[in-house]
């Protein structure tokens, strides 16, 4: 009877092994796969949803192919334009489009005699980005008609259309630039037939789009949840610091950001209710909006949002390249890759033009800390705080730290 107790014994412990086993094996292989902004909610505090059914991978495949749609979300200076070449140069695969909700803003703006609300804005947001991801360039032209230049499907006026690799090629561009490369020279090409654009679009497999005028991720629930599409959003963010401090550099003349420094300069700090110091709050306030939004990870958005920190692609470009197209469901092409590996160390380049792509991506990261005064690193802090804390950015307590080279402001709990 001893003998059968110990053998029932036995073999209880080893199906109890066998579990445990079994279990942290298959933990492992979620925190393998599963996307690594989901692994963080508990650290960032912030729960996951309910999960209200279970559903296949392919629940929100509404494309029906293996079409691809990829929206770059993100604010200006934050390196978005080096992350979108990462899609812009992954072959004749991809249909690749910088900022063309540009000309949505300028109409916003009154530029040329367009007003209205943030909710007409978003719409109009929607609707332009959804004809583009199906190349009809029919909603967008509707705001490029009204300059004087742009009629009967031809404009001379899309914006930064040379960083288009899709538009800087036979046959949209006539005659050919030799070498296109980056860039092509728009004259070369003339005026942007935009019928031939769209033509162009419908040849490709993948569809990608950089913007940095969408204030609001939960905006864009039509367009994901359009059947027609298969669309996948990355979400960019930087340290605030950082994007004040490119700012000063690149854009002193329109966001008056020269008026910080005087204020340093003249009165040792910068007043809260200015109207740059505000729009900074909330633009931060924004940006964190939607990373929640997205993080908990909605019905809507299950497996289509992706958080990415650009220190994190500055750092390990071409392993955070390699989880994006994962992340898009894309071959990460051999094209892509190059030119990563080429582009990561270019640091003349970078050195004679802030709007460049070519850079010393590892360096460029904290290039900021020795530009950016400590006491408008400290403004920065206190209007940006919680959108800090949610995207692991450590603060600083003086300025011997925040020049201090060797001391990390990447908390090292979070890992992207």
């Amino acid at each position: 009877m001893k003998n059968i107790y110990k053998y029932h014994a036995i073999i209880f412990t080893c199906i109890v092994s066998l579990v445990i086993i079994i279990s942290r094996a298959s933990n492992e292989l979620i925190q393998r796969h599963a996307p690594q902004t989901l692994l963080n909610l508990s650290q960032r505090g912030l729960p996951s949803e309910e999960p209200e059914e279970e559903e296949d991978m392919d629940t929100y495949n509404h494309s029906g192919g293996h079409n691809k749609h990829i929206l770059i979300l993100a604010a200006r200076r934050t390196g978005s334009s080096f992350v979108g070449e990462f899609f812009n140069q992954n072959g004749d695969n991809m249909f690749y489009l910088y900022e063309p909700l540009w000309h949505v803003q300028k109409a916003i703006e009154g530029t040329i005699g367009v007003a209205t609300s943030e909710a007409a804005e978003a719409l109009i947001q929607k609707d332009v980005l959804r004809g583009l991801f199906l190349c009809d360039f029919t909603p967008l032209e509707k705001f490029m008609r009204l300059w004087p230049q742009s009629q009967d499907h031809m404009t001379p006026t899309l914006f930064r259309r040379e960083s288009s690799v899709s538009l800087c090629k036979e046959p949209v561009c006539t005659p050919v630039v030799e070498d296109v490369g980056l860039q092509c020279k728009t004259q070369s090409c003339g005026p942007l037939n935009l019928t031939l654009a769209s033509e162009s679009c419908l040849t490709k497999e993948h569809h990608a789009i950089k913007v940095v005028r969408v204030n609001r991720l939960d905006s864009l629930r039509p367009l994901v949840e359009d059947p027609r599409l298969d669309v996948r959003v990355i979400q960019l963010v930087r340290d605030p610091r950082a994007m004040v401090a490119s700012r000063m550099e690149a854009l002193t003349n329109k966001y008056n950001y020269k008026k910080w420094k005087e204020w340093v300069q003249l009165h040792g700090q910068v007043p809260d209710n200015d109207t740059e110091v505000r729009q900074l709050r909330g633009e931060c306030e924004r940006a964190r909006a939607s990373a929640m939004a997205g993080l908990r990870q909605p019905r809507w958005l299950r497996r289509r949002y992706m958080l990415l920190r650009y220190e994190d692609v500055a750092r390990y470009p071409v392993q955070k390249a390699e989880e994006m197209y994962r992340f898009a469901g894309i071959p990460f092409s051999s094209q892509a890759r190059e030119w990563i590996r080429r582009n990561t160390n270019a640091v003349a380049a970078a050195a004679g033009d802030v709007f460049s792509t070519e850079r010393n991506s590892s360096e460029q990261a904290d290039k900021w800390r020795f530009s950016l005064p400590y006491e408008l690193a400290q403004v920065v802090q206190r209007v940006c705080g919680p959108t800090m804390e949610l995207f692991g950015y450590s603060f600083v307590d003086d300025e011997k730290t925040l020049v201090n080279g060797s001391v990390s402001l990447l908390d090292p709990s979070y890992l992207m």
